[in-house]
């Protein structure tokens, strides 16, 4: 059996450890011994990835901006989907560790593209300072930092209502999970967004493949 190996580690803000890992050359992130980003994740990623850049592949500057950076997956995945020279792909993160860990242990970081910017703040500050730039705010809540108090983002009506105003008309706020939330879909409505809950395979061509939600927000392109 092969060693699960530790690549490094660092402490959060509130105590919890945050581990890389690697397995049989498969690396994962860890949050008290549980998986937040890895292969597990990777295809979740990719396809929020394509259905958030759908709409804008004409754009000549789309305006990404990302919550979290994960092991990178997200942020390579947009870059191929939306490639355009003037693009700016914004990635907010908050645990200083993971930008040094993608650059140390993965040569290919699309962290070395000079249309990424990284931004330390995740909440809705960073966000009000946005106001109807972006095209796309894209969130994996599995391995996205948390909120104030350890509350999930998009269960923080203040910063739902700073993701609505950050969106040019017509943005799509986009959202993976690996479990269901079954008030999500409500709370986006009632922020003003149109919702569209897809179902994607977590493994790609799996004989019984488990679904999970992706959540596409559309901000009105009625908006003012």
């Amino acid at each position: 059996m092969k060693p699960r190996i530790n690549l490094a580690e660092t402490t959060l803000d509130d105590g919890t450890p945050l581990v890389l890992q690697e397995h049989d050359g498969r690396r994962y992130l860890l949050v008290q011994g549980q998986q937040i980003c890895g292969p597990a994740s990777r295809s979740a990623e990719e396809e929020l990835a394509k259905l958030a850049a759908a709409p804008f592949r004409p754009a000549r500057q789309p305006r990404i901006w990302m919550i979290g950076l994960g092991l990178g997956h997200m942020l390579a995945s947009i870059i191929k989907e939306l490639p355009q020279k003037r693009a700016v792909y914004t990635v907010a993160e908050n645990r200083s560790a993971l930008p040094n860990w993608n650059r140390e242990f993965f040569p290919d970081s699309p962290l070395d593209d000079p249309r990424v910017v990284l931004e330390g703040d995740p909440g809705a500050n960073a966000l009000n300072k946005q106001s109807g730039c972006l095209h796309a705010i894209m969130i994996h809540l599995d391995s996205a930092p948390l909120g104030g108090k350890g509350r999930i983002l998009v269960n923080d009506k203040k910063w739902l209502a700073s993701t609505y105003e950050a969106l040019q008309p017509g943005g799509l706020l986009a959202i993976a999970s690996s479990t269901k939330m079954p008030t999500l879909t409500r709370n986006l409505e009632r922020e003003g967004y149109e919702v569209v809950e897809h179902l994607v395979p977590a493994v790609p061509l799996a004989k019984k493949p488990r679904l999970i939600p992706i959540w596409l927000a559309r901000k009105s392109r009625l908006s003012a």
